[in-house]
C-alpha cells in the first residue's frame, strides 16, 4: 500500500515514530516535501529511507498535482500544524480518509476557532484579529490579553500584554520579522494548562488521557515540563470533547490545550490537529503500551480501530525540557540517551547539536534537548529526570 506523506522538517515524530510505524505495517512511503535535502541528511543513516519527492506542500494545487503524478496513493497523511487543510484537501480530491478540511482550518486559525466556537454557543472568548499595518490602538480589548500570530505554532511571538502602550510595542516587534502575518489579540484564559490526547478513525474516538503543562513565567508561554495525567474528570473531558465536535475534529490524533476556570469551566487554549510533539508522542506510546503510530496510520488508512485500544492507565511519566537562556553557541551538552532503572525508562533527545549557533527566541524554539521518563508513579519518575538533569551539562558560549 502507498502513504504519501507531507512534511516541512524531518521531526522526531516523523523519523522516530510514523516512518518505523510504517515500515512495520509494509507501507510504500513517499514523502512530499519543500526541503528534501534536509530529509535525505535525517534518514542516511536509517534502515527504512523513503522515497523523497520535492513540493511545494503548503500549495493544495501543488500538492494535488504532484500526488497524481506517483501513482493512486492509499493515503495521504501529515503531522505538521502547517500542513493539515492541505493534507485534508489532497486526501479528498483523491477520494482517500480524509480530515474535514474546514476542520483543518478552524484549528489552524486561531481567530477562526474563536469565531466558530462562539457561534456553536460553547465558549465566547473576545478576540480580535490585527491584518498587516492595522493599528492596535482601535482594539476594544481586556488587560492582560494575549497576543499571538494567527497561524503561529510553538509559543512563538506568543506573548501576555498587560497594557496598549505593550501591545503596540510587541506588535512592531513580530511585524519587523513577520510582515505578512495577520495577528490575534485575545482575551487572557487563567487557569493551569492541560492537554487532552484523542485518536479516532473518523466513526469513534478513543480518550488517551493527557498531560498537565507547566509554563514559563510571564510575558512567555514556553511549554517546560509535562506529567501525564490518565484521566481528567468526567465533565471537563465532556466540555472539551463537545467542542471538539462543534469544531468538526474526528479522523487520526489531535492534540488540544485548554485551561480550567475557578467555575468549572473547561476554555480551549488551542486545537492542534495531529499528534502531540516534542517528544510527547514516542512518550505516550510508551506509557500506554499500545502501537499508536501504527493505529494512527490505520485510520488514515481507512481501517476502523479496536473498540478497545488496550491501553495501561498504571503508568506516570514526566517530559522536560532543558532550555537556553542566552544565545550563543551551544559548546558542551550530552548525545542521546536511553537507560531502565527501578522500573523507571528514560530517554534523552537532543535538539540542537554542539557547535550550533542560535539567537534566545523565548519560545520552545529555545529548547536544546528533551528528556522524559515513564515507570509505575510519578515520584520515581520524577527523580528519574531529576538525576538526569543533575548529572549531565549545558554549556552556551555568547
Amino acid at each position: 500500500m502507498r502513504l504519501h506523506l507531507l512534511a516541512l522538517n524531518p521531526t522526531d515524530s516523523v523519523t522516530d515514530g510514523f516512518l518505523p510505524a510504517a515500515a512495520r505495517l509494509g507501507l510504500d512511503v513517499t514523502i512530499l516535501t519543500d526541503d528534501p535535502a534536509a530529509h535525505q541528511r535525517a534518514y542516511a543513516e536509517r534502515e527504512f529511507r523513503p522515497r523523497l519527492v520535492e513540493c511545494d506542500v503548503r500549495d493544495f494545487r501543488a500538492v494535488i498535482s504532484t500526488v497524481s503524478q506517483l501513482g493512486a496513493p492509499d493515503a495521504v497523511f501529515s503531522n505538521s500544524d502547517h500542513l493539515q487543510t492541505q493534507t485534508a484537501l489532497a486526501a479528498e480530491y483523491f477520494g482517500l480518509p480524509a480530515k474535514d478540511w474546514r476542520a483543518a482550518l478552524r484549528a489552524k486559525d486561531k481567530g477562526q476557532l474563536r469565531r466558530h466556537l462562539a457561534l456553536a454557543g460553547l465558549d465566547a472568548v473576545r478576540s480580535a484579529e490585527l491584518p498587516p499595518g492595522a493599528d492596535p490602538v482601535e482594539l476594544d480589548v481586556p488587560f492582560p490579553c494575549v497576543l499571538k500570530p494567527r497561524e503561529g505554532v510553538a509559543s512563538e511571538d506568543v506573548s501576555l500584554v498587560s497594557d496598549a502602550a505593550e501591545l503596540a510595542r510587541r506588535c512592531a516587534e513580530i511585524r519587523a520579522r513577520r510582515p505578512e502575518a495577520v495577528l490575534v489579540v485575545e482575551e487572557f484564559l487563567a487557569g493551569e494548562l492541560h492537554t487532552l490526547e484523542t485518536l479516532g478513525d473518523g466513526h469513534a474516538r478513543h480518550v488517551l488521557g493527557g498531560f498537565r503543562t507547566r509554563l514559563s513565567p510571564p510575558p512567555d508561554f514556553i511549554e517546560e515540563v509535562l506529567t501525564f495525567v490518565p484521566a481528567h474528570p468526567a465533565d471537563v473531558t465532556g466540555q472539551v470533547l463537545a467542542q471538539l465536535d462543534a469544531l468538526g475534529v474526528g479522523l487520526g490524533a489531535c492534540h488540544t490545550e485548554f485551561v480550567v476556570q475557578p467555575d468549572g469551566r473547561a476554555r480551549i487554549i488551542e486545537v492542534n490537529y495531529r499528534a502531540i510533539g516534542d517528544q510527547c508522542d514516542l512518550m505516550l506510546a510508551r506509557i500506554l503500551g499500545i502501537p499508536f503510530f501504527e493505529l494512527v496510520l490505520r485510520a488514515h488508512l481507512g481501517e476502523r480501530l479496536p473498540a478497545d485500544l488496550g491501553a495501561r492507565t498504571d503508568r506516570r511519566a514526566r517530559n522536560e525540557a532543558v532550555l537556553a537562556d542566552r544565545a550563543g553557541t551551544l559548546t558542551a551538552a550530552p548525545g542521546p540517551y536511553d537507560a531502565e532503572s527501578d522500573g523507571v525508562e528514560l530517554s534523552y533527545r537532543p535538539v540542537r547539536r554542539v557547535g550550533e549557533h542560535h539567537a534566545l527566541h523565548r519560545t520552545n524554539r529555545d529548547y536544546l534537548g528533551v528528556v522524559w521518563a515513564v515507570g509505575p508513579d510519578q515520584q520515581r519518575v520524577d527523580a528519574a529526570v531529576a538525576g538526569f538533569l543533575a548529572a549531565n551539562r549545558w554549556e552556551i558560549t555568547p
